[in-house]
């Protein structure tokens, strides 16, 4: 059985960050193995608390996780703060791990920040460069660039932008902009992957950028090349986010085990 680790925070909620994750792993039947980081208080209306881990447990759970299970492919989400963000780069680095899919959350769906600032130089110069695929969303790629992205020929411009940091494939996801059609923009330094799909009118969207790089990091691990892992990450998240389960009262969570069973 092929193995992923997420490293991320932790959801109560159970819609996004590390539970959305595992499930995501178990829908792809892959298995799971997670490294904390934060212990986060959330439902589907937004973050109450955070509490960050200590940068010394969160590399002790990955040697954990390394040295005994192994690892097929690693996907990252809230790291929190720039000691944590280098702690996984030299645990990346000292492991060789390659299939690395690096999600930068930076703020909750809710607008709740995520990240601490000092950490976004920490993610371009240490963690970047080690990935395979980074996975911003519009509002992640504007903040790491310094401007607005707001079309179709942004999100182009900004993934040449942000491949200069390092990482071998950018995908900036476009699901903010305005319009009937849902397109995000893959980039490998040479070629643009352009996927499109009808915009799913829904309020069942809470973890939907955690629960695409945890489908993309599942299909490298089952041996997808990039290109073919997104197409079927964005597959399963539009089936997901089609069935979402009608659970409280803000921004609900997807239907993770849709391939499985449908809703009750």
């Amino acid at each position: 059985m092929r193995k992923v680790l997420t490293i991320a925070g932790s959801d109560s909620g159970a819609g996004a960050g590390i539970q959305a994750d595992l499930k995501t792993f178990a829908a792809f039947k892959v298995y799971g193995m997670s490294a904390i980081t934060a212990v986060t208080a959330q439902n589907t209306l937004g973050v109450t608390n955070v509490e960050v881990l200590s940068p010394q447990i969160v590399g002790e759970q990955i040697d954990a996780v390394v040295t005994d299970l192994g690892v097929d492919a690693v996907k990252t989400g809230m790291l929190a703060n720039a000691a944590i963000v280098e702690t996984v780069a030299r645990k990346v680095e000292q492991y060789k791990l390659k299939k690395l899919v690096v999600d930068p959350v930076m703020i909750a769906q809710s607008g709740d920040r995520l990240l601490e600032e000092g950490a976004v130089y920490a993610y371009k110069e240490k963690l970047f460069p080690l990935a395979l695929i980074i996975t911003p969303n519009l509002d992640e790629a504007g903040y790491l660039l310094g401007k607005k992205v707001g079309s179709v020929e942004e999100m182009k411009e900004a993934a040449c932008q942000l491949r200069q940091l390092g990482s071998r494939y950018v995908l900036v996801k476009g699901g903010h902009l305005a319009g009937e059609e849902v397109v995000d923009i893959l980039y490998d330094g040479s070629t643009f992957y352009q996927y499109s799909s009808p915009r799913i009118v829904t309020r069942h969207t809470h973890g939907s950028g955690c629960t695409l790089a945890a489908a993309i990091a599942s299909g490298l691990a089952l041996g997808l090349e990039v290109p073919g892992a997104v197409e079927r990450a964005r597959e399963y998240l539009q089936q997901s986010m089609k069935a979402g389960l009608a659970l409280g009262k803000g921004s609900g969570p997807l239907h993770h085990m849709v391939p499985f069973y449908p809703v009750n």
